[in-house]
């Protein structure tokens, strides 16, 4: 699969589906509600540590394309391949983008191995090929995201508003001598 153009969504109060509560679907439901997510849980059973003060709500049953109703986003992760395909074929024919945890092949989009301090967030892809190697990269990267370019990152976005309160653009705004004293340049790939 060919995953190339990545994004980061804003889903503060955006109603997302997940369907299945083992390790796996409730992590995923973790890392939405701490996007600001309003999540639906679709589970036979819950079996993961799911803490459901922190969902809209949890339908403990099979799926049922009525799950689909009102939601923007899907992640699929029963560890039922044949379910997981069957949720995704339902969210694809209502336009919906849905990721089926583990199986590239129904996803309309994967999940990267993210590291976040304060307003920085670094997301690794390997498109699906191994998301062992991804979060391995990004506890490399990770490493990056120190105290103090935490703190760059918001003094930069300061000036950057600041600029454009004025009537300006950031666009031919050289940052390196503000940048480089915090975060030296890295060697250019190859």
């Amino acid at each position: 699969m060919d995953f190339g153009y990545p994004v980061v969504l804003d889903l503060r109060g955006v109603l997302v589906l997940v369907v299945g509560a083992g390790p796996v679907g409730v992590r995923k439901v973790e890392g939405l509600v701490a996007a600001g997510a309003a999540v639906r849980v679709v589970a036979t059973r819950v079996t993961g540590p799911l803490d459901r003060s922190t969902v809209v709500e949890v339908r403990e049953r099979a799926f049922d394309p009525v799950d689909l109703d009102g939601v923007r986003l899907v992640v699929t992760a029963t560890g039922d391949a044949a379910v997981d395909a069957e949720v995704a074929g339902a969210a694809r024919e209502r336009g919906l983008w849905v990721n089926a945890a583990d199986q590239a092949e129904d996803c309309g989009f994967i999940l990267p191995a993210v590291a976040r301090a304060g307003t920085l967030t670094i997301a690794v892809s390997t498109d699906g090929a191994s998301p062992a190697l991804a979060r391995r990269l990004r506890d490399h990267c990770a490493a990056l995201l120190t105290p103090a370019v935490v703190e760059l990152a918001e003094a930069l976005r300061a000036e950057r508003r600041a600029v454009q309160a004025a009537g300006g653009s950031t666009e031919a705004i050289d940052w390196s001598p503000r940048i480089d004293p915090v975060l030296p340049p890295a060697e250019p790939l190859s």
